[in-house]
């Protein structure tokens, strides 16, 4: 496997462009190595007696709080600096780890190739006594760094290589991670049933671990699969469970895109009053954080499911919140979709006048 080669003088001429709002962020449905502050940062003292070694490790563990703060900036810079100090005293452990929590930070804020190029430079230091733990992080941030460039036979090598330590390891959080981030690589391949059997391996060891917000994310990657295949009564299934999880863990933002499909599948399935709950449910979390773009797709769905019903009056309701909203973001498209509708409800129930009236304003 090809790993590049390791500059001993290392020096980022490349900075990660790290966007300002970190708390949107989306890791896109993949599991991630967290660092072990506790396990990694700590050094004795007899080890810091040499003062740069001292100063490399204050640095490590400042970085680590950084990223921890979601202080990604400030984490980076700090990091960089501890990675220079502990390559100037030979420390190849200390790089490793390092390294692979800036392949980590890296990949948080979408820059895969910078992701690559962390992970590189730490395979390439790593020897027979390295810490099998960072092996099977680096592997996995290549694996779902490859996977987000779509070169999804590398992205299946290093997860599969990823995979086979956990077992031999019994690492079981590591396998749940390498078991669900290569289901997600077979559904991107159009492999749905590869995808599922891996991911349900995931879900039986998530659950046994009692991990909940691991098992929140694994159900709602099921349940995209399934929906992907178009069998909805499947898909339902795990996004209820997912949801019911992502409230009590208060994971609001997680409830309010599985309800969106949870809806929309049930929409497919003809069951229109299931879909309204759905939809209501996730437009009142979407006024709760104010999110306004989740808040207006609700609104459409909401009309759309009314009309399906034969419900036009409360069709319109959803249809004029929609347009005022749409307005008030100044989304021309949603404005002239939600006139659309709100034209044909009028039509179907008679009230020309209205119609006219909606027909005058996306004039």
């Amino acid at each position: 496997m090809s790993t590049g080669g390791w500059n001993p003088n290392f020096k980022n001429t490349d900075p990660l462009n790290v966007p300002q709002q970190y708390g949107k962020l989306r890791k896109r449905n993949t599991i991630t190595h967290d660092f072990d502050q506790a396990s990694s940062a700590e050094i004795t003292i007899s080890q810091e007696s040499n003062g740069q070694l001292l100063e490399a490790s204050k640095l490590l563990r400042q970085g680590v709080q950084q990223q921890q703060a979601g202080d990604l900036t400030a984490a980076i810079e700090t990091l960089e600096a501890s990675l220079v100090l502990f390559q100037a005293v030979g420390n190849s452990p200390k790089q490793e780890q390092v390294l692979s929590l800036l392949a980590l930070i890296a990949y948080t804020v979408g820059d895969y190739q910078k992701t690559i190029f962390y992970c590189q430079q730490c395979l390439c230091l790593m020897g027979e006594t390295s810490d099998l733990s960072v092996r099977i992080q680096v592997l996995s941030h290549l694996g779902n760094a490859y996977r987000h460039l779509n070169d999804y036979d590398k992205a299946i090598e290093f997860l599969d290589e990823s995979l086979k330590i956990t077992q031999q390891q019994q690492d079981k959080r590591s396998q749940v991670a390498a078991l669900n981030n290569l289901g997600l690589v077979y559904k991107a391949i159009g492999n749905f049933e590869q995808a599922i059997n891996y991911q349900e391996q995931s879900l039986a060891i998530v659950q046994e671990l009692q991990d909940h917000w691991g098992e929140e994310q694994v159900l709602k990657n099921l349940g995209n699969a399934w929906y992907a295949l178009d069998d909805y009564p499947k898909a339902i299934a795990y996004y209820e469970q997912c949801v019911i999880l992502s409230r009590s863990l208060n994971n609001l933002r997680s409830a309010v895109l599985v309800l969106k499909n949870l809806g929309n599948a049930c929409y497919a399935l003809g069951d229109y009053t299931k879909a309204i709950i759905y939809h209501e449910e996730r437009l009142q979390i979407a006024r709760e954080l104010q999110d306004k773009r989740s808040e207006e797709q609700s609104l459409g769905s909401l009309g759309v499911a009314c009309e399906a019903l034969g419900d036009y009056k409360k069709a319109i309701t959803y249809h004029e919140q929609r347009l005022f909203l749409a307005q008030a973001m100044k989304d021309v498209r949603n404005q002239e979709q939600a006139l659309a509708s709100l034209r044909i409800a009028c039509y179907v129930l008679g009230d020309y006048a209205k119609a006219m009236q909606y027909q005058t304003i996306s004039q």
